[in-house]
């Protein structure tokens, strides 16, 4: 295992702002995040041609937007991941939707897990701490 590197003090992080996630079609994004997640959004900017959404999870804001052109959906880029009261109750409600699993669950020793796409094939983690 290599040595852990010592923080620099120029910069000190606060905390998470968001997690941001690209969408192609903002409203079919807004249905699976609104509907199958059951998130409410916090904030709206812009239309659905050219806007985005934010939602207030726990601590954090979960952005999703078709505003940035840079900014693409990607299975394979990072991932925010939800912790659920009920593990079991939430994949079976994700699975009845018709949601697509990238990774079916899987335990380790700090959690039980399982990752899942939005309609972007972008990846959201499932998760529930033991």
């Amino acid at each position: 295992m290599t040595k852990n590197f010592q923080p620099q003090p120029k910069m000190k992080i606060l905390e998470i702002a968001f997690f941001g996630y690209p969408v192609t079609d903002l409203r079919r994004a807004r249905r699976f995040y609104e509907t199958t997640l059951g998130l409410a959004p916090a904030r709206i900017v812009g239309d659905d041609e050219h806007g985005g959404v934010e939602y207030e999870v726990g601590g954090a804001t979960l952005s999703i937007t078709n505003r940035l052109g840079f900014f693409r959906p990607a299975r394979d880029g990072g991932m925010a991941v939800l912790e659920v009261a009920d593990f079991d109750a939430a994949l079976a409600h994700l699975r009845a939707a018709g949601v697509t699993m990238v990774a079916e669950p899987f335990e380790s020793p700090a959690c039980r897990a399982a990752v899942f796409a939005d309609p972007d094939g972008n990846s959201l983690g499932l998760h529930r701490r033991k």
